[in-house]
C-alpha cells in the first residue's frame, strides 16, 4: 500500500504546490456540504452490497486566485483548495470512510455555477478480510485512492459572509488493484450546504488582461518510464512491480491544451504468473503457461495545462496482445507535475472500462 500512499501524495503535493505558488493577496472561504445519495451498481457482482443509500459531509477550505498567474486569467480564477470527507456507506460490510483531498474549483455562469475536481486519500474502517469480512469485495485495503466530482449552483456572501450551495457529487473509491478484492465503489448523491467567506468585508480585484492570447508550440518527443505494484483479481495471489516504457509526441495547440500520440510497451510479471496459475487452475482455457506477458500498444490523449501542473487522458490499444487480459482497449487519466526544466512526474489510473487495472507512478523527459 506504500506506493499507493505515495502517489496519492505526490498527486496532493501537485495541487498544493501549485497553491504555495499564489502572492498576495490571498482571500479564503469555507464550505460545508451534507449529501444523501446511491451507490451504482457499476458491476454486478457489488450488488448485495448496495442495501442502502449513503449520506455524509464534506468540509472544505479553498484559496481563491485574482488573475496574478496567467494561467488563473484563462482558467476563469479558479480556487485551490483542500477537502475533508465523511462517508457513512449504509451497509455494515462496506464500513465508513473518512478522507483527504487537493481539489479545483472551476467557475462558469457568472461564477454561480461550481465545478470541483478533487483527488485524495481515504480510509475505510472495514475492508475484505477472509474470516471477518469476506463479503467486502469492494475494498482490499484500509486506505484507498479517492476522486471526487462536486457540481453546485453557489451564491456567495448572501448575509455578512454566509451564502449556500446545493448540486450534485461523484465519489469513487479504489485501490487500483494493489491488492484484491477491488471492485471498488461509486456513490452518486444529492447535496446542499452553506459556504462561508472570510475577510467578506475586504474589496479584491481581478487581474483580467490576458498577456498570452495566440498560443503554440512546435512538436515536442516525450519519453517515460512508468511502475507500481499490482495484484490480480485472484484473492490471495502474491503482488507483483510492473513497468512501463513508453514514448510519444506531443503538441500544444493552445494555451490551454496539447494533444498526443504514442507507443509503449507494458511489462507486467504479475500477468505471467496469472498465466501459468490459469493454465493450470484452468485446463479448458488452452493455455500452455508460457505465454507472453509483454503488450504493446498504442495511444492518443490531451493534457489541459493548469500552470506547471497539468491533467491528462489517454485512449489506448494494445497492437500486440498474445494473452486476452480485460480488453484490447484500455483508459489512462492522472495529473502531471513539470519538476524542472524538461522534467515531469506523474500518477495516473490505467482502466479497462470500470475496471482499474493499475495506479502508476511516472517520471518524463520531454525533448
Amino acid at each position: 500500500m506504500i506506493n499507493k500512499i505515495l502517489g496519492v501524495f505526490l498527486g496532493l503535493s501537485c495541487f498544493l504546490g501549485q497553491a504555495q505558488e499564489e502572492a498576495n493577496p490571498k482571500k479564503y472561504d469555507l464550505d460545508f456540504n451534507y449529501f444523501y445519495g446511491n451507490i451504482v451498481e457499476h458491476n454486478k457482482d457489488i450488488g448485495h452490497l448496495i442495501t442502502g443509500h449513503p449520506q455524509g459531509f464534506i468540509f472544505s477550505y479553498n484559496q481563491k486566485t485574482f488573475g496574478e498567474k496567467e494561467w488563473q486569467r484563462h482558467f476563469n480564477f479558479p480556487d485551490l483548495g483542500a477537502s475533508l470527507i465523511y462517508q457513512d456507506m449504509a451497509n455494515p460490510n462496506l464500513g465508513d470512510h473518512i478522507g483527504i483531498y487537493a481539489h479545483y474549483n472551476f467557475y462558469f455562469l457568472n461564477r454561480y455555477l461550481l465545478l470541483r475536481v478533487g483527488q485524495g486519500v481515504s480510509y475505510n474502517t472495514d475492508p475484505y478480510d477472509p474470516d471477518a469480512n469476506y463479503e467486502n469485495i469492494a475494498y482490499g485495503t484500509h486506505l484507498l485512492a479517492s476522486t471526487y466530482l462536486l457540481l453546485n449552483f453557489s451564491k456567495k456572501n448572501l448575509f455578512k459572509g454566509f451564502g449556500v450551495q446545493g448540486g450534485i457529487n461523484l465519489i469513487h473509491y479504489s485501490n487500483g488493484n494493489f491488492k484484491a478484492p477491488n471492485t471498488s465503489t461509486n456513490t452518486f448523491s444529492i447535496n446542499l450546504g452553506l459556504n462561508y467567506q472570510l475577510d467578506h468585508d475586504e474589496e479584491f480585484h481581478y487581474q483580467t488582461e490576458r498577456s498570452i492570447t495566440n498560443y503554440s508550440e512546435p512538436i515536442h518527443l516525450n519519453f517515460t518510464l512508468k511502475g507500481g505494484v499490482q495484484t490480480s483479481d485472484v484473492i490471495g495471489m502474491d503482488q507483483f512491480p510492473f513497468y512501463i516504457l513508453g514514448t510519444y509526441l506531443d503538441k500544444r495547440v493552445s494555451y490551454k491544451s496539447s494533444v498526443h500520440l504514442g507507443s509503449e510497451v507494458f511489462l507486467s510479471p504479475m500477468l505471467e504468473e496469472l498465466i501459468y496459475y490459469r493454465s493450470i487452475a484452468y485446463p479448458e482455457d488452452g493455455l500452455q503457461g508460457d505465454e507472453s506477458s509483454t503488450r504493446v500498444g498504442v495511444f492518443t490523449g490531451y493534457q489541459l495545462h493548469l500552470g506547471k501542473t497539468s491533467i491528462f487522458g489517454n485512449l489506448g490499444y494494445y497492437v500486440y496482445y498474445p494473452y486476452d487480459f480485460e480488453g484490447r482497449t484500455y483508459l489512462r487519466a492522472g495529473i502531471q507535475r513539470e519538476l524542472f526544466k524538461n522534467f515531469f512526474g506523474s500518477v495516473s489510473v490505467k482502466s479497462h472500462a470500470a475496471k482499474a487495472e493499475a495506479v502508476e507512478f511516472g517520471i518524463g523527459y520531454r525533448l
